[in-house]
């Protein structure tokens, strides 16, 4: 009796915990397949920008063609180079943006140096599935806490429901059909239960609020992180730096005179031996610096690079001397795991065998909801939840309630959600212990 209360227990929350974010795990799930080929997908999308040509023969210099496109863009200032291999057939990516507005604008030069053409960010194919992905293209505060809270109790969805297939007892008046929903959904959740926790735990840096207590964890804890460079509290979005120098301010230079032209800092990166691809940022103000980066999850078509290249570079703007460099192997342990875990994420940390691998483990976490629903409307009667009972507290519900505090603890925005849901209960219960009282 007591093994069936906390059974039923697990169930109750599992179901519960199943319905509300059923809607948010799908959404999740697809737009993450399509971020996960994102590379193809835009390779069609804007083949002409990604590898056309302009249709001059005569090269120009960058900053020739910086020139061009600040003309050509009024408003806007040229802020990062994105430089592809030296064999790529792409087309370097100039990130501009218009202090004003905030607006920001791709524009795509090909070998010549000459446009090629120019999109919006906003209307980015990457930019926009990212952006569904990550806050369902609305943002703000609650809807960013409302995508992380659903990947945490799907973290509690695998670990209930792995305790429950481990005690699942098959039952003779249990409905033939319903049997063979239930073997599917146990199987696919205990094949995939790893897979699964690997996705969500790989996605969490990017949170809300725990994604903000791992950056500050490891920018605060040099040895487990990654170490500072003369730095500053983050002022200013450095989307494509690798994760572990994002919450950096880059160090200033001092006022000496006339800066380098782009060219000629391409030239003093390439005698430090920084190959491409690689991302350059430029100075933002006479004492701000050249940020040179090759990131492992930069968000661009075509850049990444393995963990192990990562690296961010600081260049004098005015010597082209090299101030300060972090390569992976300057990051601590938890840099590293999310250095790794990111791309893991995305699917692009070990190629095509990794978008198959997570490919495959979406497939499963929607094949769970399918079969999952399944299995409720077959057993729903007309009008009703059909929820598992709750069960009394007792000495074995200990275990539901200790299992709960630590995933609280890791996840704090499961604990907050827990602690509102045990309030909610305890309004109830006044609320009908009162009315009890009253009609009786």
């Amino acid at each position: 009796m007591k093994n069936q209360r906390l059974h039923l227990s697990f169930w109750r929350w599992h179901f519960y915990a199943a319905i509300c974010i059923t809607p948010l795990l799908i959404t999740l799930s697809l737009s993450g397949i399509a971020y996960l080929f994102k590379e193809p997908i835009e390779d069609s999308m804007y083949k002409h920008m990604y590898f056309g040509n302009s249709g001059h023969t005569e090269k120009i210099t960058t900053d020739q063609a910086v020139n061009d496109i600040e003309n050509a863009f009024e408003g806007y200032q040229v802020t990062k180079i994105s430089y592809y291999e030296e064999a790529s057939e792409r087309n370097h990516r100039f990130s501009i943006s218009n202090e004003a507005t905030g607006n920001e604008k791709y524009v795509y030069l090909d070998q010549t140096n000459h446009m090629v053409g120019s999109i919006d960010a906003n209307n980015h194919f990457s930019n926009i599935t990212r952006n569904f992905h990550s806050s369902l293209l609305i943002g703000g505060t609650i809807v960013n806490h409302l995508v992380e809270l659903a990947a945490c109790w799907a973290v509690f969805l695998v670990v209930t429901g792995v305790i429950m297939s481990f005690r699942s007892k098959k039952k003779n008046g249990t409905a033939q059909v319903r049997q063979v929903q239930k073997k599917r959904h146990i199987w696919i959740g205990m094949i995939f239960s790893i897979p699964i926790l690997l996705l969500v735990f790989s996605g969490l840096p990017w949170s809300a609020l725990m994604g903000k207590e791992i950056g500050n964890f490891a920018r605060e804890h040099y040895s487990l992180g990654y170490p500072a460079l003369y730095v500053n509290p983050p002022k200013s979005d450095v989307e494509d730096l690798p994760w572990g120098t994002q919450g950096e301010n880059p160090p200033e230079t001092k006022v000496e005179g006339t800066s380098l032209t782009i060219e000629q800092m391409e030239t003093a990166v390439q005698k430090r031996n920084i190959s491409r691809p690689y991302v350059m940022k430029l100075p933002a103000d006479e004492t701000g610096v050249y940020t040179i980066s090759k990131s492992s999850s930069s968000g661009i078509t075509g850049m990444d690079v393995r963990p192990s290249q990562v690296i961010t570079a600081y260049f004098n703007q005015y010597t082209g001397e090299l101030i300060s460099k972090i390569d992976f192997h300057d990051y601590g342990v938890l840099a590293k795991w999310v250095t790794y875990g990111i791309p893991l994420h995305e699917g692009h940390l070990f190629g095509i065998t990794n978008q198959i691998l997570c490919l495959l483990t979406v497939l499963s976490l929607l094949a769970l909801v399918f079969w999952g629903l399944r299995m409720w409307l077959s057993r729903k009667p007309k009008g009703r939840w059909a929820a598992p009972p709750k069960q009394r507290a007792g000495k074995e519900m200990i275990w539901v309630g200790i299992m709960m505090a630590v995933m609280g603890f890791l996840m704090p925005l499961f604990g907050i959600s827990l602690i509102v849901i045990l309030i909610l209960e305890a309004l109830l219960y006044i609320i009908r212990t009162r009315d009890q009282v009253i009609a009786g």
